[in-house]
């Protein structure tokens, strides 16, 4: 198949991982428009692009996100292909904003979550789950003594704001979205309510998204129409780990171009 662009049947929103820059996905958004798919990806506040860098005195999180930045970046999405379906989706933390996005403000076609999944320490085998359960509870206090959060220096994400990792923190304690600072304290019921189809793809071997951690993403909505799909490394021609795929992202555009029907809201046959 030729990866020149043809007509897009639809506009999917994309949410990055947590500190990786809109560029990185750029040979993804290429062979998604091979295949109808416009991709409109958004820069999180503090990375890449973005002018803003988190400190002490210029913090943000989970609010300021889902408010203030997303809306903007779908609204010129919409606005560059009109009439289009719009899909909201993400890779990692990306796809559990685009959710909760998809929850406060509506107007997701679609749904599409690559690498990702609730967060909660329980979901996760073995001696990860005390290894995550433990991160979740010293991320508070070290963002607080710090004033952000080092990833650069622990080899997780990079520099992110604090109250960002806190919210993120809280998930991982809690496993749901419920009582977030400064947006609906009912989060959960929005996001219950959510219809629209919703594709979910696993890497096999990502440690970072146990099967279970997708299952609680996709069966926190109201879906009726789900999908979960796993992708091995012999699908992907690279690792089927948490990044890989971004470098050979051919087997992932196509799994979300199958899905996707053209326009009808429903999975293709």
């Amino acid at each position: 198949m030729s990866d020149a662009p043809i007509p897009a049947r639809a506009a999917l929103l994309w949410l990055p991982a947590l500190g990786v820059p809109a560029r990185k996905y750029a040979r993804f958004s290429a062979q998604l428009a091979a295949r109808g798919i416009a991709l409109g990806i958004h820069e999180w506040r503090g990375t890449g692009a973005h002018p803003a860098r988190p400190s002490r005195r210029h913090d943000w999180g989970y609010r300021e996100l889902l408010v203030e930045d997303i809306p903007a970046t779908r609204a010129a999405l919409a606005a560059a292909h009109p009439g289009l379906p719009v899909l909201y989706g993400g890779h990692s933390i990306g796809a559990q904003f685009a959710v909760m996005a998809a929850a406060l403000h509506g107007g997701a076609a679609g749904l599409v979550a690559v690498g990702s999944g609730v967060p909660h320490w329980r979901l996760f085998p073995g001696p990860l789950r005390w290894l995550v359960g433990a991160f979740g509870h010293v991320l508070p206090p070290l963002t607080r003594a710090v004033g952000t959060y080092p990833g650069h220096r622990l080899g997780f994400a990079g520099r992110e704001a604090g109250q960002l990792m806190r919210d993120w923190a809280q998930t991982v304690r809690r496993g749901h979205y419920d009582g977030l600072p400064g947006l609906p304290e009912r989060l959960g019921e929005r996001i219950a309510a959510l219809d629209p189809p919703f594709l979910g793809l696993r890497l096999a071997d990502d440690r970072l998204v146990p099967a279970a951690s997708l299952r609680a993403l996709v069966t926190a909505t109201g879906s009726v129409a789900s999908e979960e799909r796993v992708l091995d490394a012999t699908q992907l021609g690279v690792a089927a780990d948490h990044f890989a795929w971004m470098r050979e992202p051919r087997a992932v555009a196509e799994a979300i171009a199958g899905w996707w029907s053209g326009g009808e809201g429903g999975l293709s046959p």
